[in-house]
């Protein structure tokens, strides 16, 4: 059985703690043994190196740089890291390592929670399989993202609420190679309640399961 550890911290804005359950239980669906902490000094033991997936609902707080650095090895090594919305790409900003290791940062989002669309840029990707172009109500992410990423969806800026993003087609989700290790990021999930639309969850699922040691 495949495990996988939940982190959740940080500004309960995310309600990390109740995404992480909702996060858990559709692993724990699809055969994973899950751990769920809001214990940050889990970064510190050698738990996270022997699990098959790591998922932080994180957004701030810092990691330090040995246990920074132990974890870009850990998935060097074939550890799974994937999340959702702030996860990786707000998860301990400070750190140089981490943000070489997530391959993604958020720097903004224009008019906060607005209806956008989502389009599916790899249809015949299995994460992306039978799923079509749809709406989404949410933060509408503007990303700083690595050019390695595979991009699976994306969504582009009108400019309504910033000018200077008009035009501009930013990655949604996609998925990266890092060493033997597999990483996975959806910018959707601003909220527990956001689970509830099927794309957004199917797509997560999906991603994370990609992303898990011991994949099929």
């Amino acid at each position: 059985m495949r495990k996988a550890i939940i982190v959740w911290s940080g500004l309960k804005i995310h309600e990390p703690e109740e995404c992480a359950g909702i996060v858990g239980g559709i692993l724990r669906e699809d055969g994973f043994a899950v751990e769920i902490t809001g214990d940050l000094g889990i970064f510190g033991s050698t738990g996270i190196a022997s699990a098959d997936l790591l998922v932080p609902i994180i957004t701030g707080e810092k990691l330090e740089k040995v246990d920074a650095n132990a974890l870009v090895e850990a998935v060097r090594g074939g550890l799974g890291l994937g999340g959702h919305h702030g996860a990786l790409a707000t998860s301990f900003k400070e750190s140089a390592a981490f943000r070489y290791l997530a391959g993604v940062t958020w720097v903004a989002h224009p008019g906060n929670i607005i209806d956008y669309r989502v389009n599916v840029t790899r249809p015949n990707d299995p994460v992306m399989q039978d799923i079509p172009d749809f709406d989404y109500r949410s933060e509408q992410y503007y990303l700083h993202y690595d050019p390695t990423v595979e991009i699976l969806a994306t969504t582009t800026f009108t400019g309504e609420y910033d000018e200077a993003v008009r035009n501009v087609t930013m990655p949604v989700v996609f998925k990266r190679h890092f060493g033997k290790g597999r990483i996975f990021y959806s910018a959707l999930g601003h909220v527990a309640a956001e689970f509830e639309h099927p794309h957004m969850r199917s797509i997560l699922r999906r991603g994370l399961s990609w992303a898990a040691r011991g994949r099929a």
